[in-house]
């Protein structure tokens, strides 16, 4: 009794510091954005943890963990709707759960994950999006795409029964936002004037100081993100998994300001901060499984990715103001093909595994994406009208002003 109570404290714990980053993705994406759309990003990401909860709650959770009948294709599963108090005969709650957290604390901390990958979404298509539709893709999206693709790996699917292996989320949270945010993308367009004769052009965020904080307290966040995927609070497990997200996300950061400068003869703090969600983002697949020095080769991989995929991601004309689909897809895939080729899982039949659950989530995520992102394109339109974005969707939007009293002028 005494081990489930310290166990599920800290798990408890975990799931606030995964909540905690909702913060930190908010004010990254309100930083790398402009002063005009703030409040627009804040209501989606505001939106999207509130909706997300209740969408776990009523479906998300038991399609997630709809536990697999033995001999099941392990695709699809669905263990009914809403939460079932875990009782026993006597009424009381069921403490035999799992030796490591009750029921209840179960389904918070994976619903914080849920919400996750619809956010990831929200800051690739910042500043251009009508919000309706962002509001009924993050539904779909979070309520049964997430929990869907879930099943496979950590409800004990099929890609689980495959020996892939995703101890965090590398793929079935990042990679899963970041395919949506690619497609996206590309369906939506890129913002006026961030493209001219072919060449993109800079599009400055209003407030850097306030994007950094947010990726610190992502960060932080991650503690919980990584550490908390332990399922305990197990002393060397959980100690081990925070060193490796520690020097991953130091060494993409650090890697990235260096390359970065190589290259554009610059110090541009936004590819440091890029580089150490980066790295964050590679580690997560194989946190628990990974020795200090392996997280730091993947996390300075990670770094070096970051640099070229926004540089990519630029020359294939996609417009992503926050850098998503670097940081989540590129370094997503990244940290899930690294579990077979460092640390304890590392064998061509482990990365043979890992590239069939790379291929199986982008498959499933680019089909679904583009449907319900088309669909919502050819009914009611995804972006807003010219003047809208040129005037900004604040006060399209919203008919407010995110800083009423100090409005700079902008174009």
């Amino acid at each position: 009794m005494e081990l489930l109570t310290i166990n599920n404290v800290w798990m408890m714990i975990c799931t606030a510091l995964v909540f905690f980053m909702h913060l930190g993705f908010a004010f990254l994406e309100i930083g790398l954005t402009r002063q005009k759309n703030t409040l627009n990003i804040l209501f989606k990401n505001i939106f999207i943890i509130s909706i997300g909860l209740l969408l776990y709650c009523f479906v998300g959770f038991n399609l997630m963990y709809p536990g697999f009948a033995e001999g099941s294709a392990g695709i699809f599963g669905f263990a009914g709707f809403g939460l079932s108090s875990p009782l026993t005969d006597a009424g009381a709650l069921d403490l035999a759960y799992n030796e490591g957290y009750t029921y209840w604390t179960d389904f918070l901390f994976q619903g914080m994950f849920a919400a996750t990958a619809a956010t990831i979404v929200s800051g690739a298509v910042a500043e251009r999006m009508k919000i309706l539709p962002f509001m009924i893709f993050a539904i779909i999206y979070v309520g049964f795409v997430y929990p869907i693709a879930g099943s496979w790996k950590w409800g004990g699917g099929f890609l689980d029964q495959l020996g892939f292996y995703d101890f965090a989320g590398s793929t079935l949270v990042h990679s899963v936002g970041g395919w949506a945010a690619l497609v996206a993308v590309y369906l939506l367009g890129a913002r006026i004037g961030k493209f001219k004769d072919g060449k993109p052009q800079a599009i400055p965020g209003h407030n850097i100081p306030l994007a950094t904080a947010g990726v610190l307290i992502l960060w932080l966040g991650w503690f919980g993100f990584n550490g908390g995927s332990v399922l305990s609070a197990d002393p060397t497990l959980t100690s081990l998994t925070l060193v490796t997200t520690c020097l991953a996300a130091a060494a993409g950061g650090v890697v990235a300001a260096i390359v970065s400068t190589i290259l554009y003869k610059n110090l541009d703090l936004t590819m440091f901060l890029n580089g150490i969600l980066g790295g964050l983002v590679g580690i997560t697949a194989g946190a628990d499984q990974m020795s200090p020095t392996d997280a730091i080769i993947i996390g300075s991989i990670a770094g070096t990715i970051i640099v070229f995929a926004v540089s990519l991601v630029d020359k294939l004309k996609l417009d992503d103001p926050v850098g998503a689909i670097a940081v989540h897809l590129v370094c997503g895939i990244w940290g899930t093909l690294a579990v077979g080729l460092f640390g304890n899982l590392a064998g061509v039949d482990q990365f043979v595994s890992q590239l069939i659950g790379v291929g199986s989530y982008a498959a499933f995520c680019i089909a679904t994406s583009f449907i319900i992102i088309f669909i919502l394109k050819k009914t009611m339109g995804i972006r807003v009208s010219e003047r809208e974005e040129l005037e900004g969707l604040d006060a399209h939007e919203h008919g407010m002003d995110a800083y009423p009293d100090f409005r700079l002028n902008e174009h």
